[in-house]
């Protein structure tokens, strides 16, 4: 099998390539090896909603769940169950690529429980608990970058686990998460671990910003207004960017603990489907490409990028301040951006925490019914 040239040149330009769906079918189909094999996939991502969406379709999962029924397992240790399986199967087809990085890429990632993500203490807990149950090298945790995550960060990095920190919106709140990240590398330090095989990422979210934000400028109206629209996620996400070479690239503090091994907090740039049929179907990888960077797409991103995407380089670097100014001319005409984004962490922990609850709902039934 060969690599479509168009994601081959993307991975060649320093960006990961990863996928944001796993479900059963996926996994045993041979889907997912051959999206490794022809699209230079070298990672996957999970979600709350991306498992809610995989267990509610069709009859992959019944089987098990009829034999943890009989068992007499409850709904939470049954989802733990199917989505930890999952998950270890998918670090097992991506376990070449892990080794031939150097731990990398070849990364799979599975959520806390999106109900503890104002929980810091039973974040950490459980954050502890999927590492022990996937128990591959390769998986990734993912902790919500709340106010209550970023202690947990530090805590679940202090114990030599790697993280994959989601939900975040602002390049302030991306500031404090290499801070939560530096800081738990010191700690994990001090307690002995191995810093070379401790990887984080930062999952940056992209297209949400220009949606909430777009909707705003509509309802502005103004000539000048409408004028700004698609220009904040790109803008965002280049000034996290910009925000992420400040720290990991001659940084003091990391410069110190990468004499001791230490690795850098890869920016990752999720919800990269353009929802604006106005726009680019391309828009949030092409503009986005540059060196330790990954991006997780959706199939029909994927599906766009491999037809028509055009890799023309680093578009990141060198370009924050011409992002700077995308948001000057946004404040200026009226748009809070403090609020903007306190509206989008509050809505992304919602979404998951209802994804959450419909699939222990739907597994509850299913529970039930094998009963």
């Amino acid at each position: 099998m060969t690599q479509n040239s168009n994601l081959e040149a993307l991975s060649a330009a320093g960006v990961s390539v990863w996928h944001d769906v796993l479900s059963r079918v996926r996994s045993t189909s041979g889907n997912l090896v051959e999206w490794r094999d022809t699209r230079s996939i070298v990672g996957v991502t999970t979600n709350p909603s991306i498992f809610q969406a995989a267990l509610s379709k069709g009859t992959a999962y019944d089987a098990q769940i009829a034999e943890l029924a009989e068992r007499g397992a409850d709904v939470d240790a049954t989802i733990r169950t199917v989505t930890t399986d999952d998950v270890r199967n998918a670090c097992d087809v991506f376990a070449a690529i892990y080794k031939r990085s150097g731990g990398v890429d070849g990364r799979v990632s599975i959520e806390v429980d999106p109900r503890l993500a104002h929980d810091t203490d039973k974040t950490i807990q459980q954050a502890i608990e999927l590492w022990k149950i996937v128990d591959r090298p390769n998986v990734l945790i993912k902790i919500p970058a709340t106010k209550a995550g970023l202690p947990a960060i530090t805590a679940v990095i202090a114990e030599g686990i790697s993280v994959n920190v989601t939900l975040i919106f602002s390049v302030e709140r991306h500031k404090l998460v290499m801070t939560a990240y530096l800081k738990g590398l010191e700690k994990a330090k001090e307690a002995g671990h191995d810093l070379s095989k401790i990887h984080s990422v930062a999952s940056f979210f992209v297209s949400r910003v220009d949606s909430e934000i777009d909707a705003r400028l509509k309802k502005i109206g103004s000539e000048e207004a409408l004028a700004l629209r698609g220009q904040a996620g790109v803008a965002n996400a280049r000034l996290a960017y910009a925000a992420y070479e400040e720290v990991f690239v001659g940084g003091a503090e990391f410069e110190v603990l990468k004499a001791d091994g230490a690795l850098v907090q890869r920016p990752l740039w999720a919800s990269t489907g353009v929802k604006n049929p106005d726009y680019s179907d391309t828009l949030y990888v092409t503009e986005l490409v540059g060196p330790n960077t990954v991006n997780t797409m959706p199939e029909k991103t994927m599906d766009a990028v491999a037809d028509h995407g055009v890799v023309t380089g680093n578009t990141l670097s060198g370009t924050a301040d011409a992002a700077q100014e995308v948001f000057d001319e946004l404040v200026a005409i009226g748009i809070d951006l403090t609020d903007v984004f306190i509206v989008l962490e509050d809505e992304g922990v919602d979404k998951f925490e209802k994804s959450w609850h419909e699939l222990l709902e739907a597994t509850q039934g299913q529970l039930d019914e094998k009963k």
